[in-house]
């Protein structure tokens, strides 16, 4: 008996401590949680095919597994984008688990797609290892081809293991924030008040990720 009191009592403390990661703007409720371990049925994949959900370690992940997509986007954008369904938030914490599974150089990346109203209109962060005008950067779609919003110099510090990813976005203010591995200091920072509630997504523009432990924040 004092043994199964341990173990629920250990299990309270995990799910109550998991269930406070950082949701930092204005205490925003957990709206969305995805571990994949049930598969992948809420999200939409743009193409199927280039995406795997598969078990590594004992552990679910959902993983691109081809650099090449058959989705051809309306303007130059990420080729490879999951989104949520049915949810569209202005205001949002967004964090994941992110491990790059082969290493491109220069512009290894994952996306996070987010305020996506559309095909053709949405931001997206670039975390691309060496920055440049199309790597590394926030990125606007408005009916043209992506464009920096950015002018970052920092390098986004790759390995094959797997780092941790924070979005905050304040629509009302304009305001981006996108952190890698340090949870304190942005990666990458702007202010852009172009899109208010859209759909959230992940990705890469055309690299090889697996992706675990999705949690979105928001109302």
């Amino acid at each position: 008996m004092i043994k199964l009191l341990t173990t629920l009592l250990c299990l309270a403390v995990v799910s109550i401590s998991h269930a406070e990661t950082p949701a930092t703007l204005n205490d925003l409720p957990l709206i969305f949680s995805e571990d994949f371990e049930k598969g992948f049925d809420r999200w939409e994949i743009m193409d199927p095919a280039s995406w795997t959900h598969r078990v590594v370690d004992g552990n679910a992940v959902f993983g691109i597994n081809q650099r090449e997509s058959a989705y051809k986007p309306p303007f130059r954008s990420p080729f490879h984008i999951a989104l949520i369904k049915d949810v569209a938030v202005a205001d949002f914490v967004l964090t994941f688990r992110v491990r790059s599974t082969k290493d491109t150089g220069n512009h290894r990346d994952c996306c996070i797609i987010f305020n996506h109203q559309d095909a053709s209109n949405f931001y997206y962060a670039h975390l691309g290892a060496k920055p440049d005008p199309n790597s590394g950067q926030i990125m606007i779609v408005k009916n043209a081809p992506r464009t920096p919003i950015t002018q970052n110099t920092k390098n986004v510090s790759w390995t094959d293991d797997w780092h941790q990813v924070k979005v905050v976005r304040d629509a009302t203010k304009g305001s981006i924030e996108v952190y890698f591995d340090d949870m304190t200091t942005p990666q990458l920072s702007a202010n852009d008040k172009t899109f208010g509630k859209g759909r959230i997504g992940i990705g890469s523009f055309d690299d090889m990720d697996d992706f675990d432990d999705v949690r979105l924040y928001g109302k």
